[in-house]
């Protein structure tokens, strides 16, 4: 026996509570996505407009299909907002807002005069294009994890395309003013669709979000949680011990007198500067150079394909640069200095640890000179401030 409109209604509305209500057990357990909270709000205002819906399709007054359009344009701008914070991390309340609104107009204004034939159509196509332009967040976003997110957009383009049908057939009968709630093919392949996408959207989502958890604990775990640099782990993960190409360098940094930072000033002013000496570091640096943190006051970085004696240049362009950076505390401003160890280019290649441990050397025989200059491994003789000097 087949389902009636009713029942086809109360089970996309069920449908979608039940995906709300996941969705918020979601965001409960990781309160940092909060888009799981906005995607929430915007499945709980539409499932309030199914029942609306419902009861104008059971006795079609104007009340009943006003509130239909004011819930259900309201949640589908909402669900449009949490694709685009999906994609900007940012939520866009105005848009959200300004969407909304618009929708409602078109749909309410003929719906007041008396059309209500040409507010379903005005209703289906509004709805049509936040989808759409939902559909269209998702594909924006599709590098990040391909598989989920097109086909999330997929699901929510066959569901607009549903709801541009329901607006065709009613526009090709030529039926301005209806009377009761809109039936025909359209309305009721538009709700299997939407049953169906709702599922899939469901799975999808869940899946997509589970998948993002997993992404930011494996990043947790190789990032430095002060600085936001990757940490010694994540160095050796990425270097390993196989052989370091010819062109590449490694410099070891140091904070001089650190600890001293610490007794006298604070825990607090002791990670401003560990926090400003990673910003120089940054910005110091290739795109494709890798910068860590190896631990305490101690920073790494990677110099990749550099021409001889560049990396000397480099070491000593971040150290001027840290000399001359302040720390604002309560009594005075604080400058700090940082010594540095050098393993440059060779002709014959070594593997990450040998470098690092010959660059580590050549720190502690710039922290034995006096502090605040370079050192290159190998050299008999400290680099004092100013341009470094390239190993003979």
């Amino acid at each position: 026996m087949m389902l009636d409109y009713n029942s086809l209604l109360l089970a996309l509305g069920v449908s979608a509570a039940c995906l709300a209500v996941t969705l918020m057990g979601s965001w409960l357990v990781r309160r940092a996505e909060t888009v799981l909270l906005t995607a929430t709000i915007g499945l709980v205002l539409v499932v309030s407009g199914i029942f609306a819906y419902s009861a104008y399709v059971s006795k079609p007054e104007l009340s009943f299909g006003i509130a239909n359009f004011v819930l259900f344009h309201a949640g589908f701008a909402t669900i449009w907002g949490a694709g685009k914070q999906f994609l900007t991390g940012r939520l866009a309340i105005p848009a959200i807002a300004i969407r909304a609104l618009a929708a409602m107009v078109f749909s309410i204004v003929p719906m007041l005069s008396g059309y209500d034939g040409l507010a379903f159509i005005a209703d289906n196509l509004a709805i049509a294009l936040l989808l759409f332009a939902t559909a269209r967040q998702y594909w924006l976003a599709r590098d990040e994890a391909p598989a989920p997110l097109l086909g999330i957009a997929a699901l929510y383009t066959l569901t607009a395309i549903s709801f541009v049908l329901c607006a065709a057939v009613l526009i090709s009968e030529g039926r301005l003013v209806l009377g009761k709630a809109p039936s025909n093919w359209a309305e009721d392949l538009s709700l299997a669709v939407c049953i169906a996408g709702m599922t899939g959207i469901g799975a999808l989502s869940l899946a997509l979000h589970q998948w993002r958890l997993a992404a930011r604990h494996r990043l947790e775990a190789i990032t430095d949680p002060l600085t936001g640099l990757l940490n010694r782990r994540a160095l050796f993960d990425q270097y390993g011990t196989r052989p370091m190409d010819p062109t590449t360098a490694v410099i070891v940094f140091d904070i001089d007198h650190f600890k001293s930072v610490n007794d006298c000033y604070g825990h607090a002013t002791g990670d401003r500067v560990l926090k400003i000496f990673a910003d120089e570091l940054s910005a110091n640096c290739h795109p494709d150079d890798t910068v860590a943190r190896l631990g305490g006051e101690e920073f790494a970085l990677v110099v990749k394909e550099i021409m001889p004696g560049r990396a000397e240049v480099a070491a000593e362009r971040i150290r001027k640069a840290f000399e001359a950076r302040e720390v604002p505390t309560d009594d005075e401003v604080l400058k700090c200095t940082v010594s540095v160890g050098v393993a440059p280019c060779r002709a014959k290649p070594l593997d990450f640890d040998a470098m690092l441990s010959a660059a580590d050397k050549a720190l502690y025989v710039a922290k034995r000179a006096g502090r605040n200059r370079v050192e290159l491994a190998g050299h008999l003789h400290s680099v004092p401030s100013g341009i470094a000097r390239s190993a003979s």
